[in-house]
């Protein structure tokens, strides 16, 4: 019995001496179905293709910009890698929020917040592979990028009155924000990790869409993991399209931010999502709307800009009794009695603008300290973006972006355009001044 077990492993060991020498060779060309990998009988060769490594897209905006310019760009940039995932395991890190304009809360340390705070990760994982910047870090080991590529325009602009796309390495325009240190690596700000650093910085100008960066980053670098920083210079490729609304799409805030916003909605202007036919799925690719479907909560929502705007004096921008006027027509003709404000005016001119509007109830979001601290005033901006895109009826101020990504949130949820697309009339504009246009949701 124990020669015959000697016999069938010597047998077995044969053949698979056989099968390596002979019919397991590699090729990495050919591509093999099912049916013929598992078909009987036949002589099979194994097809191994080599591994590719994966590749990080990591980018940043100018300082400057605010919070939802940046989530512009980020639509810009996963556009773009998108088109890179046909040719290769790219990745985007997620830039660290940190810093921005108006965020006003002193108290608070707002740096190196991740988007899990303000965004649902597990949605932007549906359209393209996303993590955050302590996860790459994770993964690679050290918080070192291999490559910085700073955006910057032409200085020459445009070539005989032309605009026309292209790129090229060029020397900087102005002194870059990286300086060389000691040890030959550049160091910058990297969201306030003092440990981040970049080995290698090159200028490029550019002007076109996003695309135009896909050749430069499969073809002229081979650094596995890339910095492109003005992340802004870049358009949209598919603006108002299909690719654009998909990535908006996916682009859904936290839960526990929505959770907050539905809070407020039901205990203080009686709106629930049932009731306002604004229920969302679990998954944003299984959700398509029809324009007017959903008819949002008994409240009129408005978007007041003060703040630079006011100080600017900006003709957009009306006096508080002219929008508290505004504010009171669209009140009568929808037969509703409830505002909620979304402002960054100080507290007064909130008190000024309830005075105008005495007869009707006006509510605001005051964050309870827990969720200001824990969310910080990104955070609590997207609460109040939540709470307006929910509304019966919305009016916005014009040329600003807060108010744009409330309609784009409104178009998502089913609103019709006409009870979205509003906005305040400045105090040196017409009564009857030109509204936003019109970018309708498209899903195919």
């Amino acid at each position: 019995m124990a020669a015959h077990r000697r016999f069938v492993v010597c047998v077995v060991l044969v053949l698979c001496s056989h099968c390596l020498k002979t019919e397991c060779s590699l090729d990495t060309e050919a591509d093999l179905s099912d049916d013929i990998v598992f078909q009987s009988g036949s002589h099979q060769t194994l097809k191994v293709g080599p591994a590719i490594p994966r590749r990080y897209l990591l980018y940043h905006v100018n300082h400057g910009e605010g919070f939802n310019l940046r989530r512009d760009v980020y639509m810009r940039i996963a556009n773009l890698v998108q088109r890179l995932q046909q040719d290769g395991d790219w990745v985007l890190v997620l830039p660290p929020w940190g810093r921005l304009y108006h965020w006003r809360t002193r108290s608070l340390e707002q740096i190196r917040i991740p988007w899990a705070t303000f965004f649902d990760v597990e949605s932007l994982n549906r359209y393209i592979p996303v993590i955050e910047f302590e996860d790459f870090i994770k993964e690679t080991g050290q918080a070192a990028i291999d490559q910085i590529l700073y955006l910057q325009a032409y200085k020459e602009g445009w070539t005989n009155g032309k605009w026309e796309e292209k790129i090229d390495e060029r020397e900087c325009i102005e002194p870059p924000a990286y300086r060389l240190d000691e040890a030959g690596v550049f160091r910058g700000w990297f969201w306030g990790y003092p440990d981040a650093y970049a080995k290698a910085f090159k200028c490029l100008s550019v002007q076109g869409m996003a695309r135009i960066l896909a050749p430069v980053l499969l073809n002229n670098f081979t650094a596995r993991s890339v910095f492109v920083d003005r992340g802004e210079e870049i358009l949209h490729d598919y603006y108002g399209q299909v690719q654009y609304w998909t990535v908006r799409r996916s682009m859904r805030f936290a839960k526990h931010l929505r959770d907050i916003g539905d809070e407020f909605r039901e205990s203080k202007l009686e709106s629930t999502d049932e009731k306002d036919k604004t229920v969302m799925t679990d998954n944003w690719r299984d959700m398509e709307r029809k324009p007017g479907s959903a008819i949002g909560g008994p409240y009129l929502a408005a978007h007041l800009r003060r703040e630079d705007f006011a100080r600017n004096n900006r003709k957009e921008v009306p006096t508080l009794e002219r929008a508290a006027d505004q504010i009171k027509v669209a009140l009568k003709k929808y037969k509703l009695e409830k505002v909620f404000v979304a402002t960054d005016a100080p507290k007064h001119e909130i008190e000024e603008l309830r005075r105008h509007l005495q007869d009707y109830q006006v509510y605001n979001y005051v964050p309870p300290k827990g969720v200001l601290e824990n969310f910080k005033d990104g955070g609590v901006a997207i609460i109040d973006q939540w709470i307006c895109a929910h509304a019966r009826y919305f009016i916005g101020t014009g040329v600003s972006t807060f108010s744009f990504r409330i309609h784009e949130e409104r178009q998502i949820l089913g609103f019709d355009t006409k009870m979205t697309y509003n906005r305040f009339c400045g105090h040196s504009e017409p009564e009857d001044c030109e509204q936003p246009s019109v970018w309708k949701i498209v899903y195919h």
